[in-house]
């Protein structure tokens, strides 16, 4: 801990009262006198006055809480199952659509999970719903047009 200048006159005190009492010499007295002025911790303090009586006296530490504004903010877990769902949507692009039911089947378990125990996560299982959803729709309309020009072809 940082020394104050409370913490230094306190120290030149009990220099001074020992170098009244005889316990020290002048060239002690006024070596450690300089370095009690230049100490920049409490702990160089203590080293000071260590040997005199009435040397380093414990001094209780004030505990102060940190206020609430300065804590940090819980942020809630993501679910992992949102995660996936938006992985899947995502590479319905990749996979010809081929993830697209997964990332629907994800994301409304995932929805139900976050809702039920407030975890993150709500707008990437919202982002695998749509891309599923679309994935899948889009496919279904391609197929049908297939089967509709086959049928009408033959």
């Amino acid at each position: 801990m940082l020394a104050s200048h409370a913490d230094r006159e306190r120290a030149v005190d009990v220099l001074r009262a020992g170098f009244g009492e005889g316990r020290l010499e002048k060239s002690e007295f006024d070596q450690r006198i300089e370095r009690a002025y230049t100490a920049r911790t409490v702990g160089e303090l203590a080293l000071l006055v260590a040997d005199l009586p009435q040397g380093p006296l414990p001094q209780p530490v004030p505990v102060t809480p940190v206020p609430r504004a300065f804590l940090p903010v819980a942020r809630p877990q993501v679910n992992g199952k949102a995660v996936g769902s938006a992985v899947c949507g995502v590479l319905c692009l990749v996979s010809f659509g081929l993830t697209g039911i997964p990332a629907v089947v994800l994301g409304h378990s995932a929805r139900s999970e976050i809702r039920r125990s407030g975890e993150g996560g709500d707008a990437l299982a919202l982002t695998g719903l749509v891309l599923g959803w679309l994935s899948t729709a889009g496919w279904a309309v391609l197929l049908t047009l297939m089967l509709v020009a086959a049928a009408v072809s033959t």
